[in-house]
C-alpha cells in the first residue's frame, strides 16, 4: 500500500458506488488520510450528502444504476465542480474516457485496481487541492502584508521579544493586548514564524464581519445552510488547519459566536453551519483585543469562560507613548520602507523632527506614526513644520534666549525647568499649562513620573 505523504489539512471525500464492497474497501483505505469520508450507492444519496457537506474530491463510479457519473457531475453546480473527481468503471472503451475528461475528470481508473493505484491518484489531487489553498492563502497574506519585524529596544520590548521566544513553540492559545495600533497582529505573525507549525497563517478581524456572517466565515457551511448560500464553503478553520489563526479583536465576537469557539477550543472540532458532522482540526488559536476583557466580563458582554480559556498565555504590549526611544528606529524603518512602496526619495530628517516625534504621544501608536511619515514623505513637510500648531517645536519648547537658561545647561534640563516655569505661572493647573506649551496633558504627567515628581 502507498504511504499518502498528505499535508496536516481538512479534507473531505465522497465515495459513489453501487457495489457496497467497493464502498466499504475504500472507505477503510482513505479513513487514513481524510478527517471526513462518506460513501453514497447512488446518485440520489450522493445528492442528499452534497447537500449538506463540502467534499474537496469525489470518487465516483461511471456505470450508476439510473444515471451514470458522469452525467451527474456533468449536471452538477460550476461551485461542486471545482471539486477533485477520480471516476472508476469496469467497462471503459475510448468514448467513456473522452466524456470523463471532457467532464473534468482528475483521473480515470479502470477496475479492477490495485489499491496503491488509488492511493496514488488521490495522493496527486489532494497535493492539487493543497495548492490551490495555498495559493489562495499567498494572495490574502499579500493582500494584507507588512514586515513581520518587532522594531526597537526598549526594556518592555526587548522583554516581550523575549516572552514571545519563549511560547512560540507551544501549541497554547495566547491573548495580546494593546491599545488599537500597537501592532498587535505584527505580534501574532511573530508567533507564528517562530513556531513550528506548517500551516498558514490566517488573520480574521472579528470587528470586521458581520456577526450574522463569522460563524460561515470561520467554519464554513454546507449548500442551502441560509439564504444566499446556495453553494457549500470551507471557513478559514480549515484553511489555517495545520497553522495559526488569528482572531483580532475578539471582544467584538457576539456572544452566540462566544459559545461556539469556546466549544472549538475546547474539543478542537468544528462544524460547517448546517451540518451535522463535526470535522477535527488543528490549530493554534491567537486572540487580540485592545478592551480590557475581564471588565467586559464583568459587564457580561463576554464569557467567563471563554475569557479564562483564552487567558492561557497572555502578551500586554505597550503603548507608544510608554517607549519612547524607540520612536527614532521606528521613524527610520518606516522611513526607508515609506520611500521604496511610494516611489519617492528617502529623506534624512532633522534633529529637531526626531525630537518632535519623540515628544509626542502618540494616541493611534505605531499606526499614527507610520501615517505621519507617509503624509510627511508626500507633502515633503517634516514633522516640525507639518505640526507647528500641534506640537510645539524644541526651539519654542526651551527658548533659551528668552528664559536666560545657561548656554551650558542639558537641554533636558533646560526642559524640565521651563515646563515647571509654565505651571507656576498658571498657580498648578496643568492643563492650562499644556495648552500654552502645546501638549497633551498625558505629556506632562508623563514627563512628571520622569522627573520623580509626585504631585
Amino acid at each position: 500500500m502507498v504511504e499518502m505523504n498528505t499535508p496536516n489539512t481538512v479534507m473531505s471525500v465522497l465515495v459513489v458506488d453501487d457495489e457496497s464492497g467497493m464502498r466499504s474497501f475504500l472507505k477503510k483505505a482513505l479513513s487514513r488520510t481524510f478527517s471526513l469520508v462518506e460513501t453514497a450507492g447512488s446518485v440520489e444519496e450522493a445528492e442528499q450528502l452534497r447537500s449538506r457537506c463540502h467534499f474537496d474530491l469525489l470518487i465516483v463510479d461511471i456505470n450508476l444504476p439510473g444515471r451514470d457519473g458522469i452525467e451527474w457531475h456533468e449536471a452538477l453546480d460550476e461551485d461542486t465542480r471545482r471539486s477533485d473527481v477520480i471516476f472508476m468503471t469496469g467497462f471503459a472503451d475510448m468514448d467513456t474516457a473522452i466524456r470523463a475528461l471532457r467532464a473534468g475528470a482528475s483521473d480515470f481508473i479502470l477496475k479492477p485496481f490495485r489499491l496503491d493505484q488509488m492511493m496514488q491518484s488521490v495522493q496527486r489531487c489532494v497535493e492539487r487541492r493543497v495548492l490551490r489553498r495555498e495559493n489562495l492563502l499567498l494572495k490574502r497574506e499579500i493582500a494584507q502584508s507588512h514586515p513581520h519585524t518587532i522594531i526597537g529596544k526598549s526594556a518592555n520590548i526587548v522583554e516581550m521579544k523575549n516572552v514571545i521566544r519563549r511560547v512560540a513553540a507551544t501549541s497554547s492559545v495566547v491573548l495580546i493586548e494593546g491599545e488599537s495600533g500597537t501592532g498587535k497582529e505584527l505580534v501574532a505573525r511573530s508567533l507564528h514564524q517562530l513556531s513550528n507549525r506548517n500551516g498558514a497563517f490566517v488573520p480574521v478581524n472579528c470587528g470586521a464581519i458581520a456577526p450574522e456572517l463569522l460563524e460561515s466565515e470561520l467554519f464554513g457551511h454546507v449548500a442551502d445552510a441560509f439564504a444566499g448560500g446556495r453553494n457549500g464553503r470551507e471557513g478559514l478553520f480549515s484553511f489555517a488547519n495545520g497553522g495559526t489563526i488569528f482572531l483580532d479583536e475578539i471582544g467584538e465576537m457576539p456572544m452566540q459566536m462566544q459559545m461556539a469557539l469556546l466549544r472549538v477550543l475546547e474539543q478542537r472540532t468544528i462544524r460547517p453551519v448546517g451540518s451535522e458532522k463535526e470535522i477535527p482540526v488543528n490549530v493554534r488559536v491567537l486572540a487580540a483585543t485592545n478592551r480590557e476583557l475581564m471588565a467586559e466580563v464583568e459587564a457580561g458582554r463576554f464569557r467567563r469562560d471563554l475569557f479564562y480559556r483564552l487567558n492561557v498565555l497572555n502578551i500586554v504590549i505597550p503603548p507608544l507613548r510608554e517607549r519612547p526611544d524607540d520612536v527614532v528606529d521606528l521613524v527610520h524603518h518606516f522611513t526607508r520602507q515609506l520611500a521604496t512602496e511610494l516611489g519617492v526619495r528617502e529623506v534624512t530628517w532633522s534633529h529637531e523632527d526626531l525630537l518632535v516625534m519623540q515628544r509626542y504621544d502618540w494616541p493611534g501608536n505605531i499606526r499614527e506614526l507610520r501615517n505621519m511619515v507617509e503624509r510627511c514623505l508626500l507633502l515633503g513637510k517634516p514633522p516640525a513644520e507639518y505640526w507647528r500648531s500641534q506640537i510645539e517645536p524644541v526651539v519654542e519648547m526651551v527658548a533659551v534666549g528668552e528664559a536666560g537658561y545657561p548656554s551650558q545647561m542639558a537641554l533636558k534640563e533646560v526642559e524640565r525647568l521651563h515646563v515647571l516655569k509654565v505651571i507656576e505661572e498658571h498657580k498648578g493647573n496643568k492643563s492650562a499649562a499644556a495648552r500654552v506649551l502645546g501638549v497633551s496633558r498625558k505629556t506632562l504627567d508623563r514627563k512628571f513620573k520622569e522627573w520623580g515628581l509626585v504631585e
